[in-house]
């Protein structure tokens, strides 16, 4: 792997994948990112084996593919401690990336791709576009009522609910209970009944 980008190709990815990434793991491999560079995409994945978020940022042409996990949050105070609009090369060397931009260098060690846990992808049989401020707005009215670390790990969660032509979030932690439901408009939702899933805190 050998990739030269601004610094801001690589900050906003990390950005938004980095809240999944938590300071104590107990599988070393959970606190790093996934770099996967392919066809001129730069795919960057963080899990906590219950959540996987991943974001995406173009990359030139005249890059070389490869993948490989470096700690997350080393990563992310190297871009962020750069100045704006640098241009940064990372190149893998054995079990170590090394980062260069200007007179910085940071050596990270890593460890294989082959050892992240991916989520398996799942099929899809209906699929629902919300805005961002309604889905904001269904979390904000729930949240406070979701478990904390209950042993009854469903409530730690919450429950979406569609059909009916209203998508319908539920939390509750035993005690307390929150409701918050929106109407999805018509020809977005399917004719297949209610459903639901439980989303992990």
């Amino acid at each position: 792997m050998n990739l030269t980008m601004l610094r801001e190709t690589l900050l906003r990815p990390l950005q938004a994948v980095i809240g999944v990434v938590e300071r104590r793991q107990t599988m070393p491999v959970l606190a790093n990112v996934l770099l996967i560079a392919k066809n001129k995409l730069l795919r960057v994945t963080a899990t906590d084996l219950e959540v996987e978020l991943v974001a995406e940022a173009v990359i030139d042409d005249n890059q070389t593919d490869g993948e490989i996990t470096v700690p997350a949050r080393k990563l992310l105070d190297i871009c962020r401690a750069l100045p704006e609009e640098a241009t940064m090369n990372l190149r893998l060397d054995g079990d170590r990336l090394v980062v260069k931009s200007g007179r910085s260098r940071f050596v990270l060690s890593t460890l294989p791709a082959a050892d992240f846990p991916v989520i398996e992808s799942i099929d899809a049989n209906r699929e629902i576009r919300l805005a961002q401020a309604d889905v904001r707005r269904l979390l904000e009215k729930t949240q406070f009522s979701m478990a904390q670390q209950d042993v009854r790990y469903y409530l730690n969660g919450l429950l979406l609910e569609t059909g009916g032509g209203m998508v319908r979030a539920v939390a509750t932690d035993g005690h307390r209970l929150a409701l918050c439901e929106i109407q999805v408009e018509e020809g977005e939702e399917d004719e297949e009944g209610v459903q639901q899933v439980i989303v992990p805190r």
